[in-house]
């Protein structure tokens, strides 16, 4: 059981002083490869006997049917993204992470309000502001930015999935052709992320390399929290 820290308030009609589990989040931009981490993360966790929940952005049942619907018609204008992914990280903080963390679960979080936050900014929003929405937000106990150069995004998606419209910034149009779009955009959030990085103490690693090449940089971090914090 550890003490617990928010970046502002808190819940204020939620106090919370100790909690049992531990929040590890993983962030990065589109097509950087959290979502495979996260699930060789939970293998491996379940594997040395560790209980595992794990979560991400727009996954609150509040939120995700609206969520999605305006996404799929391209109709959200960024106030309205900046809305929903704002109550979708909320309810899924007060209902999802901390009961997990409270049971004693190590919670793995692929993003956290650090992405809503760079794609606000991205949108237009003043960074102050957008900071400041997310002081009821619990501190994780370890940040790992999986940190990739566009070129080596672009060569992902190229071979596999393809380029997304919101992931390419259409909606804002950074450029005319959503490859040029896409380039512009993800070059901005990367910006956006390592600002954030000294800000927050985001540990970084290179995302460029193999899979497992990550993992294994993934696995030590997670070690090294293990030994840090009192169990």
């Amino acid at each position: 059981m550890h003490s617990v820290d928010f970046y502002g308030a808190g819940f204020p009609y939620n106090p919370i002083k100790e909690l049992e589990g531990k929040l590890i989040v993983l962030e990065g931009t589109d097509g950087v490869g959290r979502s495979t981490q996260i699930q060789l993360l939970r293998r491996w966790l379940e594997d040395e006997g560790y209980a595992v929940s794990d979560t991400g952005l727009h996954r609150s049942p509040l939120t995700q049917a609206g969520l999605e619907s305006a996404k799929n018609g391209h109709t959200l204008s960024p106030l309205t993204m900046s809305l929903f992914y704002a109550t979708d990280f909320a309810d899924r903080l007060e209902n999802q992470i901390i009961p997990a963390l409270k049971a004693g679960f190590v919670v793995l979080s692929d993003r956290y309000f650090f992405s809503i936050i760079a794609r606000d900014i991205v949108r237009g929003a003043d960074p102050d502001r957008a900071r400041s929405i997310y002081g009821f937000a619990l501190k994780p106990d370890l940040v790992i930015y999986m940190r990739s150069d566009v070129d080596s995004l672009v060569a992902r998606l190229v071979h596999g999935r393809g380029f997304d419209y919101w992931e390419s910034g259409m909606d804002i149009r950074c450029a005319d052709n959503i490859f040029d779009s896409f380039v512009i955009y993800q070059g901005k959030l990367i910006e956006q992320f390592d600002k954030m990085s000294d800000e927050f103490g985001f540990v970084t690693i290179d995302a460029t390399r193999s899979v497992q090449a990550v993992f294994g940089d993934l696995k030590a971090q997670i070690k090294n929290l293990f030994e840090r914090l009192p169990e």
